[in-house]
């Protein structure tokens, strides 16, 4: 508790919106994958800066070596397609598949848990204004609480604005269906009689 006076401020960290999250998380998964997986480092990088985890770090180096790779080996390939062998491009179509499943998985799930986790350590969430404004509470002056005790022993009132209405009584189902009972008959016996009356022509 403080004393009079404005509360000291309190450092907080600045988070970003899940506006701007979600939008640099799909910058960045578009990049891996437009890239066929060689700028999977970009994403492993933003990681490693945003957790400052060494196992982050390492990853990223990782991937930056089997980006190099990567990129080495379609290097060496034949330019003609038809010098490839099958067994050099299925090695480098899984390698790309492998490198965009690790990199964008584990990106998105590494750096989504660590923003959540953030949120539930208590850092705040962004501030978003209250849809009503709440009312201040009422505080009254001791000489009325001490006279509010007196007040709870009376009997409430009944509110006079409030109009009693009894509840409505269901109408008889029996002679509502017997009427449309009746009606019905008399439309299938019209029907049967013009459809007669065409036959007969």
């Amino acid at each position: 508790m403080h004393g009079y006076g404005p509360t000291p401020q309190q450092q907080t960290t600045s988070r970003p919106s899940p506006a701007t999250l979600t939008t640099v998380r799909v910058i960045l998964v578009t990049v891996t994958v437009l890239s066929c997986g060689l700028l999977g480092w970009v994403a492993m990088l933003r990681l490693a800066i945003v957790t400052r985890r060494p196992r982050d770090w390492v990853l990223l180096v990782v991937v930056m070596v089997l980006n190099a790779a990567l990129f080495a080996f379609i290097v060496s390939t034949p330019d003609d397609p038809d010098d490839m062998s099958d067994a050099s491009v299925l090695l480098m179509l899984l390698w790309i598949v492998a490198l965009l499943a690790g990199v964008i998985t584990y990106y998105l799930y590494v750096e989504i848990r660590h923003y959540s986790s953030l949120r539930s350590l208590g850092s705040p969430a962004p501030y978003t204004a209250p849809a009503h404004p709440t009312p201040l509470p009422y505080q009254q002056h001791p000489a009325q609480q001490r006279q509010q005790p007196q007040q709870h022993h009376q009997q409430p009132q009944p509110n006079p604005y409030t109009v009693q209405t009894p509840p409505p009584t269901p109408t008889p189902a029996p002679q509502r269906l017997d009427q449309v009972r009746a009606e019905l008959d008399e439309l299938s016996d019209y029907l049967r009689k013009e459809n007669r009356e065409g036959e007969g022509r």
